[in-house]
């Protein structure tokens, strides 16, 4: 078995070398690899000989962050099975309709979500797939339902494998956000894995580094960003439950952290925490941020304060998720991009007829390359949408670059809005809002205009103690972009609707201020 069984091969490489640390347990949880080979394989195991588990049947798992999920994935890759994971923020139909397009053979919970379990247990079954097993991870879970500890203290610790498993079979999948419907699941070969292991390697990782994830598991952020890659090189991983400012600046000084990564918003309230200023972040190598433009004002902050080296990253589900790098020595020389493309990317920025654009044109960004997903589950239509007749992915990124290959993303396609005719680019006006120094965080929406069609709107919270007026900020907002661009007003908000990666979700903005 050559591909799939990660563990079972790193075990043989490093098995006393500390594996994990799962922060989120009280006591905190401390595996080996050999430690963690050894549940792994018991839970394979279980789920082949009790649940009935093999090669291509789903596994499914609603869970905060901790080593059980972990465990699922790589029981499955030993199995040939498909892991799939449940974004805890949905309303449990929701969830119940994604179990419904996955039919999984197995659904592991965390106490957090029992109820949602329960409901979907007890729904109409012309509302649901009926589960054949129920894996609790904690408490109390359903009736009929097995405690997690059962799968991995009752079966024998024997070796498991799928010697039929191939590149092209799909190691597990990941919903993509999904702007209508229900999300889309991408299929995450074990192709696609591993060539994400060779570019993040190539451009981050070295032997020995220490990595803290937050980013939900549910995420291309936390299952595949760094977290397969630290497993192929045999290093350490933290994980929290969920995010904790404090709780991620105390364990990257007691941990000797040397590898984080967040999107900007974690990073803005983390500087919020009452132990920011005091804490010791020397160990860190760098930190790469993703998902948005880290604001220059953040790096510079951040720079002042600790010394961090900053990292600009951009991915998505679909693509690696590791598909543009900025090294440190840019993030203030080309503030705002996101770098060039990874080593095994090749990348367009094409016009609306799918024709090429040159520097400084604004167009779709398009991607070609081995670390691309197998298309969507069951669903060929939007899998034939996103490919193009010369198997370009069509991204839906508006993007540009500069004479030097050097990246910026403008924004999404959706995100963007018309208002007299201009196109407006959120994402551009964000970033001249945090160069206020009493924003702490900011989005920018178009709603309806009976003059304009749409207009902008800027959603802001303020730093702690801070004061500013919508009329200053606007005036900050004149001095600095085109007139057009300006929104027509500011709402003033306590705090902005995230997303378990801690991006901000605008289509609830929208509807909380439209």
């Amino acid at each position: 078995m050559y591909i799939g069984d990660y563990l079972g091969r790193r075990e043989i490489y490093s098995p006393d070398k500390l594996a994990i640390i799962d922060a989120g347990k009280r006591p905190e949880l401390r595996l080996t690899y050999r430690q963690w080979n050894d549940r792994v394989k018991r839970l394979a195991g279980w789920l082949r000989d009790v649940a009935g588990v093999g090669k291509g049947d789903r596994v499914a798992i609603l869970a905060r962050d901790g080593i059980e999920h972990l465990d699922v994935f790589y029981a499955c890759a030993k199995l040939g099975a498909i892991h799939t994971a449940l974004n805890w923020r949905l309303h449990w139909r929701e969830t119940a309709d994604l179990l419904r397009q996955t039919t999984p053979k197995a659904l592991f919970f965390s106490a957090d979500f029992a109820a949602d379990i329960a409901e979907i247990a007890n729904a109409p079954l012309t509302t649901h797939y009926p589960i054949p097993n129920y894996i609790h991870l904690e408490g109390q879970g359903i009736p009929d339902s097995t405690p997690y500890q059962a799968t991995i203290s009752h079966s024998p610790n024997l070796p498991v494998a799928c010697e039929t498993l191939e590149a092209e079979d799909i190691a597990c999948l990941l919903f993509t956000g999904g702007t209508t419907g229900l999300p889309k699941a991408a299929q995450i070969s074990h192709r696609q894995i591993c060539w994400n292991v060779l570019n993040t390697v190539i451009h981050d990782l070295t032997h020995d580094d220490i990595y803290l994830c937050v980013f939900p598991l549910f995420h291309a952020g936390g299952l595949f960003a760094y977290m397969s890659s630290q497993v192929v090189f045999g290093n350490t991983s933290i994980l929290t439950r969920q995010f904790d400012p404090a709780q991620v600046l105390d364990l990257i000084e007691r941990e000797g952290v040397t590898v984080f990564a967040a999107v900007p918003t974690m990073y803005q309230m983390m500087t919020q925490a009452p132990n920011y200023a005091g804490a010791d972040l020397s160990s860190l190598r760098f930190c790469t941020s993703g998902g948005a433009p880290l604001p220059v004002p953040l790096v510079e902050k951040y720079t002042a304060d600790h010394g961090i080296r900053f990292k600009q990253g951009f991915g998505m589900t679909e693509y690696g998720p590791g598909l543009f790098a900025l090294p440190p020595e840019d993030a203030i020389r080309k503030a705002g991009s996101i770098g060039r493309p990874n080593f095994f990317i090749d990348v367009r920025v094409v016009n609306e007829h799918n024709q090429p654009l040159g520097p400084h044109q604004p167009g779709e960004l398009v991607l070609k390359g081995p670390s691309g997903c197998s298309g969507y589950w069951q669903n060929p239509e939007a899998s034939a949408a996103a490919i193009d007749a010369e198997g370009w992915f069509h991204t839906g990124d508006i993007v540009r670059y500069d004479e030097d290959w050097y990246f910026y993303v403008m924004d999404r396609v959706k995100d963007m809005f018309i208002s007299g005719g201009e196109n407006i680019y959120p994402a551009e006006i964000e970033q001249a809002l945090y160069q206020h120094p009493a924003v702490h965080m900011a989005a920018v929406i178009g709603l309806p205009d009976a003059r304009w069609g749409e207009v902008g709107v800027a959603c802001v919270v303020l730093k702690p103690g801070a004061t500013a007026s919508e009329a200053e900020l606007l005036d900050h907002l004149r001095d600095r972009l085109a007139r057009y661009k300006v929104p027509k007003s500011v709402h003033f908000l306590d705090a902005l609707p995230l997303s378990g990666m801690g991006k901000i979700l605008k289509r609830e903005l929208k509807e909380l201020v439209g």
